[in-house]
């Protein structure tokens, strides 16, 4: 029979999705599960963004320009500089999610066998990404012990090669919640400089920090940097739309917007509907944002602090996005995530996570750890969390 592509063959599955048929039969033996190991928010979409779509009279569903709707993009570029980043309406492409932004900025920096830097554990879709690209990832690990701090700018140069096209970084991150210090990001900006190479940052998590002494600092925003710097963005945990897949990919480097222009007409536009709703959602006031923010940051609280409960866990403690890792005392976290899925209940009730070593590039790294998205109401965190304790406890049982 034919056989499929190595490139099918060496794509990975997604530590967040892939148990989904686990869950499906939990769920049909009754059970609850509460799902922890996706970045799912239950926070209201703006209403703004609902009415748009509600209210647009379109008699033909039409294509858009491939780069987006000129008026999304145009009050996207006020959005940026309102929030300090230099960002005009050239240097805006609006794409499918920041799924397809960072295909596109893949894409457009890197050719086969070209490699790129990623500091892990990272989002485990830039591995499939990269696949898909036939781009080589190159790890630079984190520990938890250390709360995922940035290794040394050493480590990273000793990592370059001349086949190295970029570094890849998540600020704040997924799945640590790592934020990065101005000092880390001035750093990896002097040695792209230096090496001539792309930093390219996904920062889709940008409003979502918790410490009043901290705050985000973009790639846009480092003078010199403008040749190098490939931001990606989404609307997905911005305005809990992640249904919408309205992202975009913003440069100041007119080559690499000119190729991931190419890119973005090779899939025609992205959808009309979802930039409908993604534009209206850009007045949704900072009322809203200061109530998301309050309500994660007690989320985080509860969760850190109730897993510290636990006897043999480590926990990270995350300053953004809204996810941790977390260390658990057991042997395999494919093995107990399915298990608890698969042949595990409390009282009819169980959780899900997602497995951290699909979050690594490196083998045999993070098969002790599961990231854990604190998406849930306080209350089902706390009940998550109970579950969680007495599963860990049944399970090294067994």
């Amino acid at each position: 029979m034919p056989k499929i592509s190595n490139k099918g063959l060496q794509m990975p599955e997604s530590p967040i999705r892939k148990l989904v048929p686990y869950s499906e039969i939990a769920k049909k033996k009754g059970h609850k599960v509460y799902h922890l190991n996706i970045g799912q928010p239950d926070i209201k979409t703006p209403e703004a963004a609902m009415q748009a779509v509600k209210d647009a009279d379109i008699t033909v569903l039409e294509y858009s320009h491939s780069a987006g709707f000129e008026s999304y993009r145009t009050k996207l570029s006020a959005y940026y500089k309102t929030h300090g980043l230099p960002v005009d309406v050239k240097d805006i492409i609006i794409t499918t999610g920041g799924s397809e932004a960072l295909m596109f900025a893949i894409g457009s920096t890197m050719d086969a066998g070209d490699e790129i830097i990623i500091p892990e554990p990272f989002y485990a879709n830039y591995n499939g990404f990269a696949v898909a690209s036939g781009a080589i990832v190159v790890p630079v690990t984190t520990t938890i012990e250390n709360n995922f701090e940035l290794p040394k700018i050493e480590e990273f140069e000793k990592l370059i090669t001349p086949r190295t096209k970029a570094i890849l970084i998540c600020n704040p991150g997924n799945p640590t919640g790592k934020l990065y210090s101005h000092e880390d990001i001035l750093k990896l900006a002097e040695v792209v400089k230096k090496h001539d190479l792309f930093l390219i940052a996904d920062e889709v998590y940008r409003e979502f920090i918790y410490d009043e002494s901290e705050e985000h600092h973009s790639v846009l925003n480092v003078p010199g940097l403008e040749q190098h710097a490939v931001m990606i963005d989404s609307v997905s945990k911005r305005y809990s739309m992640c249904g919408a897949r309205i992202g975009c990919i913003v440069s100041k480097n007119a080559d690499v917007m000119g190729a991931a222009m190419k890119f973005a007409q090779a899939r025609l536009s992205p959808p009309t509907f979802a930039q409908i709703a993604s534009e209206a959602a850009l007045d949704t006031p900072q009322s809203y944002f200061d109530e998301v923010i309050g309500e994660y940051k007690e989320r985080r609280d509860i969760l850190v602090s109730e897993l510290n409960k636990i006897e043999g866990v480590q926990v990270g403690n995350p300053n953004g996005a809204f996810y941790c890792i977390a260390k658990l005392p057991i042997d395999n976290a494919d093995t107990f995530a399915q298990w608890m899925l698969e042949s595990y209940d409390l009282n009819g009730e169980t959780v899900m996570v997602a497995p951290a070593a699909g979050f690594y590039s490196t083998p045999g790294i993070g098969l002790d750890e599961v990231r854990i998205a604190y998406v849930l109401k306080k209350e089902d965190l706390i009940r998550s969390v109970a579950i969680l304790k007495d599963a860990i406890s049944v399970y090294n049982a067994r």
